[in-house]
């Protein structure tokens, strides 16, 4: 055991002193490499620094933004507060309260909103797909410009609320049209013919 141990001590000693006696030409060049290297990667940890210093910025002026993912909110009463940008997606909202509430932008993506209260709110570019607002009350409320496809109205109240511009399947279209009445107190536009009801 012995021997062989020396034995590899003996070749690892003259593949040192091989290695030493030629010439270190490669030295300058694997320097400069490295130098490369360290330089590529203090600019690129330069770049997310400033990447988050500069992201962060618009997070500081909307610190009144409210994240309830997944949240258990029956019940909650939301109305008249700004919530713009406000992010439901996927929070229960079970007879949850925003009556007057300015949700322009808010996020409620499979969010369950049955027999909420949304009575006169802006819900002006909201984004509630995939949500469930059966026996919902949307009298009066704001949904310009909104993406509700593959939503639920099921049985929604929805007496002067304004969809012009909404992005809605045509089978909500049709449900809708045959309870739609009423003019939208904010915008003037009648539901009927924000929903292109003929």
């Amino acid at each position: 055991m012995v021997e062989i141990h020396g034995g590899f001590l003996h070749q690892l000693m003259q593949a040192r002193s091989s290695s030493s006696s030629k010439p270190s030409s490669t030295w300058p060049y694997k320097l400069a490499n490295l130098r490369r290297i360290l330089l590529q990667i203090l600019g690129v940890l330069l770049l997310a620094v400033l990447w988050v210093l500069l992201s962060a910025r618009p997070a500081w002026a909307q610190d009144k933004t409210v994240n309830y993912t997944y949240g258990e909110l029956q019940g909650r009463d939301f109305s008249n507060l700004d919530l713009r940008q406000a992010v439901f997606a996927a929070a229960d909202l079970r007879e949850a309260t925003f009556a007057g509430s300015d949700l322009t932008r808010a996020i409620f993506t499979k969010a369950t909103l049955l027999h909420t209260d949304l009575t006169g709110a802006n819900l002006t570019d909201a984004l509630i797909d995939r949500v469930n607002l059966e026996g919902a009350n949307l009298t009066n409320a704001q949904l310009v410009d909104a993406i509700a496809s593959q939503s639920s109205f099921y049985q929604a109240t929805i007496t002067g609320a304004d969809f012009s511009g909404a992005l809605l399947d045509t089978y909500q279209v049709v449900q809708l049209c045959q309870r739609a009445a009423g003019v939208n107190p904010v915008t003037g536009v009648a539901t009927r013919e924000s929903l292109g009801c003929r």
